[in-house]
């Protein structure tokens, strides 16, 4: 049985294709996404709360390393097989080296239905992959020089609304823990794949909008939208077999790194790389590889998880 807010999402693209006059205004949407944000970092706050921070931290370095490591590997093929300017290349690999919060809250519904266990203080790791990208994206752009404002980039990463709506999740869950937030569960937690359905409409309409820009550098963009995030998505689960996660966290880990940010990482980018062209970094994200991996990929990305702790789990 296909998951309902999956069908939101193919409504949403369908509903864009044929030009529909379909689009959710401006503050609903504002309003879904924070609920959205919050919500995903409640559900981490209350997990964090029950293990000390130090069992975390091998987690948090790893997974920090993966988020230098992955943009590293994309902007050489954008570069060479792609021919991308220096700029745009540099801005796509870091969009790929990020992670994108809707493609995690659908990974999160379809682990809750069908009932598989993960480490829910992925969020937290979800946080860290938003930084080492963007640090990674602006030096194989520009290098390292005295004109780079990373006070500005510093503020735009750690004070845009994504980051400070899941750490302020976090925190809050953390403090209160989970009878603390028996009051407000109704809203957050009983109407989550309700709001996230919402949301995934909308991600659908927007993704429809980018797909039609595939022009110059269309079949490439799609070929690399696809193979890149299959190829982050080994390395996640890699990882997550070294961390000794969960079959379900070693999935989650592998969607994380498959994913491509469409918010942190274009925010930074038009502040730190202006010359690069906006579109291109988000026709890849958006209009391929978030399609690609809440159509097809999450599923895929589990079923890897699942052999590769058969093959090479204890």
């Amino acid at each position: 049985m296909i998951e309902p807010i999956i069908l939101f999402f193919v409504l949403g693209i369908t509903a864009g294709l044929v030009r529909a006059e379909l689009r959710l205004p401006g503050p609903i949407y504002d309003f879904v996404s924070i609920l959205l944000l919050l919500t995903i970092g409640l559900k981490g706050g209350i997990e964090l709360a029950k293990q000390p921070f130090l069992i975390l931290l091998p987690q948090i370095l790893v997974v920090f390393v993966m988020g230098l490591i992955l943009p590293l590997i994309a902007f050489p093929i954008l570069r060479q097989l792609g021919k991308f300017k220096r700029a745009d290349a540099a801005s796509i690999a870091a969009h790929y080296g990020s992670v994108s919060v809707g493609t995690y809250a659908v990974a999160a519904a379809f682990m809750e239905t069908h009932n598989i266990y993960f480490e829910e203080h992925m969020p937290l790791l979800l946080v860290v992959l938003e930084v080492p990208a963007i640090l990674v994206g602006i030096v194989l752009a520009k290098g390292l020089t005295k004109e780079t404002q990373w006070g500005s980039v510093a503020h735009e990463v750690f004070a845009g609304k994504g980051v400070v709506l899941l750490l302020g999740g976090l925190f809050i869950g953390w403090i209160a823990g989970s009878d603390g937030l028996d009051s407000i569960k109704p809203l957050f937690f009983d109407l989550f794949k309700g709001i996230l359905a919402l949301f995934l409409l909308e991600m659908g309409l927007i993704a429809a909008s980018k797909i039609s820009s595939l022009h110059k550098y269309g079949l490439f963009l799609v070929v690399f939208g696809v193979g890149m995030a299959l190829l982050s998505a080994v390395i996640g689960t890699g990882l997550g077999l070294l961390l000794n996660l969960s079959v379900g966290g070693t999935a989650i880990l592998a969607i994380l790194a498959a994913s491509a940010s469409y918010i942190a990482v274009p925010a930074a980018m038009r502040i730190s790389v202006p010359e690069a062209n906006p579109t291109l970094s988000l026709t890849a994200s958006l209009g391929i590889t978030f399609p690609f991996n809440v159509l097809i990929g999450i599923p895929v990305y589990y079923e890897l998880a699942v052999r590769a702790h058969a093959i090479f789990g204890a």
